[in-house]
């Protein structure tokens, strides 16, 4: 039994060990170009979550890591075959039968762990403000070591390239694609097209994009400079700036002040 993990964690363990700060990864179902598995977005929150919630129980924080939700926003990859959305609105009503079940058990400090891009939290946490005793935190971790990314990885990723595949190497590798005479990946390099509108390829504009038109296989980021070490060196970044949170989180009495 790992004692972080709610999912392995029984009822005698609990009853004597209560928890302070749960921990909710959310991942999606969806293609990541053609050699990383449907589920990298689960796999990727599991992996974060876990060894953050791992190394801030070592360090004294009563943390919890609650089963990941498989399924995320994929109204946008819905032309690709076994891609599984559930609408914002849906995601939204999940989020707040689990913080009513946080509630109801005392547990009034929740760390939304996001590993999907087209899962948008921020309305969530809006809309609950005020109507719960939780209190809630997220975090989108492909945010977190933008300062530092660059000295990890040649090249930017949005959707399975060269960060995502190297976690993937690191943490899943028997799941990765290759080619089984030069053990290349079998992934194409993940160029995507540009719009007709000069304001929406300068970002000035948004739009929810349809990747079917977007990208070749549904990857946008070239994979082919992965490698499982820098997925292991960007992993050791993000548990250590989780993990700190979550002490900080676990310790912080909640007032009528907080987090202030």
């Amino acid at each position: 039994m790992r004692p972080w993990i709610l999912a392995e964690t029984n009822y005698g363990y609990l009853r004597e060990h209560p928890c302070e700060v749960a921990v909710l990864p959310m991942g999606a179902t969806e293609p990541h170009n053609l050699h990383l598995p449907y589920g990298t977005d689960i796999f990727e929150a599991e992996t974060i979550a876990g060894r953050a919630c791992e190394a801030a129980f070592n360090r004294g924080a009563r943390v919890t890591m609650l089963p990941p939700v498989p399924y995320g926003t994929d109204t946008n990859q819905m032309a690709f075959p076994l891609a599984i959305n559930l609408n914002p609105s849906t995601l939204t009503q999940v989020i707040r039968d689990i913080v009513d079940s946080l509630a109801a058990h005392q547990i009034v400090k929740l760390l939304i762990l996001n590993s999907h891009g087209g899962n948008d939290f921020k309305p969530v946490l809006r809309e609950l403000y005020g109507k719960t005793p939780v209190r809630l935190f997220l975090c989108d971790w492909y945010r977190m070591a933008t300062d530092v990314e660059k000295q990890i990885f040649s090249t930017r990723d949005d959707h399975a390239g060269e960060v995502e595949t190297s976690l993937a190497l690191a943490y899943f590798p028997d799941l990765v694609a290759r080619d089984p005479k030069t053990g290349s990946l079998l992934a194409d390099d993940g160029a995507v097209k540009r719009t007709r509108f000069d304001a929406v390829n300068a970002g000035w504009i948004s739009i929810t994009r349809p990747w079917h038109l977007l990208t070749t296989n549904s990857g946008s980021g070239n994979p082919h400079q992965a490698t499982a070490e820098k997925g292991r060196a960007l992993m050791e970044i993000l548990v250590d700036r989780i993990a700190g949170f979550l002490v900080q989180l676990s310790e912080t009495k909640v007032d009528e002040n907080f987090p202030f």
